[in-house]
């Protein structure tokens, strides 16, 4: 079926768009899980290997205020990470058949979803707007999720530097101390 109006879009585009961001959101998530791999990994080993450092803790100031540190930045990139499952977001839109927890809270029952989807699939321009403000909001929520995933990374390095200097001085300390 050939159309004549120009002004239809082709939805395919907007399909298209949510399903790549659906792509960054995942993306965004297997960051933080990997972050917070790690961190279990090296927290893990840490615990581990604690009665090696027991004299560390007990004799060396500079090795505590680094350790210290080192937690500190372990547990704001865990912050982070954990803040990109859930971004906290209020975000203001009409009811969208689009948005799953419109679609499972909004409507009375499955009849009056399901008029109000075929209602809204028969206008190029309704369906248009509704997907949308799906693109808006999804972006948004890519945005926060990046933003805190760039958070947990840049707190991680520094934890990790941190965690080098700390076995540095812990190095330093039992050979040429001791």
């Amino acid at each position: 079926m050939t159309t004549t109006n120009h002004n239809m879009q082709d939805t395919n585009n907007y399909w298209e768009q949510l399903e790549r961001l659906e792509k960054l959101i995942r993306a965004s998530e297997l960051k933080a899980g990997i972050l917070f791999s790690f961190h279990s990994l090296i927290l893990g080993i840490f615990v581990d290997r604690i009665g090696v450092l027991e004299s560390a803790f007990t004799n060396s100031t500079l090795f505590v205020a680094f350790a210290t540190l080192w937690i500190i930045a372990v547990l704001i990139s865990i912050y982070y990470c954990f803040k990109c499952f859930q971004p906290n977001l209020e975000l203001k839109y009409d009811t969208n058949v689009f948005f799953f927890s419109d679609a499972a809270h909004k409507f009375d029952n499955v009849q009056t979803f399901t008029k109000e989807i075929t209602t809204i699939c028969m206008s190029n321009d309704e369906i248009v707007a509704k997907l949308s403000e799906q693109i808006h909001a999804e972006s948004i929520i890519i945005d926060k999720k990046f933003y805190n995933v760039k958070k947990a990374i840049q707190f991680f390095v520094l934890s990790f530097v941190f965690l080098v200097i700390m076995m540095a001085v812990w190095v330093f300390e039992v050979v040429f101390l001791k």
